[in-house]
């Protein structure tokens, strides 16, 4: 009898961590959430490697000043905001940006992605309130910190991070990597700018919080619209 039960409890454990790995695997199939295809072939580069074209320094008070060197795009630490932002219009709606951003001093978010949302405009922040914190601001009127899009994530300096935003009619879609951190249903959802200074990264804007950056590969793709 002992040894029946025993093998019964065995036996019991063995379902349990079979069903444990297989949810494990389930969610990080789901985390994966179909990240942009990097292959594509309808993507159009953003930064040429060589110059600020297409670009201008966002007037941020107390920002330092952006530069290109080598093929990559520098956003020294400044006094609070740094960046720039797109002199030409983006897509409002049905697109993809995708690029890589890595932080070399400095505690807080390396890259503010501003984007359109419709006639709206929305920010993917990575790295901010000390470092850690991922998600959109803003959201009915809460910031990246407040909302259920909130995030957080070890991010190691002097290491390339892939970051990517999908904007369609019914979603906002993030990744870091091939991990998926938002996917935000935006039917009766106010999507908006937080209020401030970085309302001057529109129409597509990145942005540093005292915070040394550097950018590479960027660009964008347009979607065809749902039927």
């Amino acid at each position: 009898m002992k040894a029946l039960i025993q093998w019964q409890g065995a036996w019991l454990a063995a379902v349990v961590g079979l069903l444990l790995f297989i949810a494990a695997k389930v969610d990080a199939e789901e985390k994966k959430g179909h990240a942009p295809d990097l292959d594509a072939k309808d993507w159009k580069a953003l930064f040429d490697g060589k110059s600020l074209k297409g670009w201008a320094v966002t007037d941020f008070a107390g920002h330092a000043e952006p530069k290109v060197e080598a093929g990559l795009l520098h956003i020294p630490a400044g006094l609070a905001l740094s960046g720039i932002n797109r002199t030409n219009p983006p897509p409002k709606m049905n697109f993809e940006i995708t690029l890589e951003a890595k932080k070399t001093d400095g505690n807080d978010f390396f890259c503010c992605l501003t984007f359109p949302y419709g006639e709206s405009h929305c920010s993917f922040v990575v790295g901010g309130w000390g470092g850690g914190l991922v998600g959109l601001s803003s959201v009915d009127g809460m910031d990246a910190s407040e909302n259920e899009t909130a995030d957080y994530m070890v991010f190691e300096k002097d290491c390339w991070y892939r970051i990517s935003v999908r904007v369609t009619p019914e979603k906002i879609e993030t990744w870091i990597g091939e991990d998926k951190m938002v996917d935000l249903e935006t039917d009766q959802r106010r999507i908006e700018m937080r209020f401030g200074e970085i309302e001057e990264s529109v129409p597509l804007g990145i942005a540093t919080w005292m915070t040394s950056a550097v950018l590479r590969d960027l660009r964008i793709r347009e979607l065809k619209p749902a039927k």
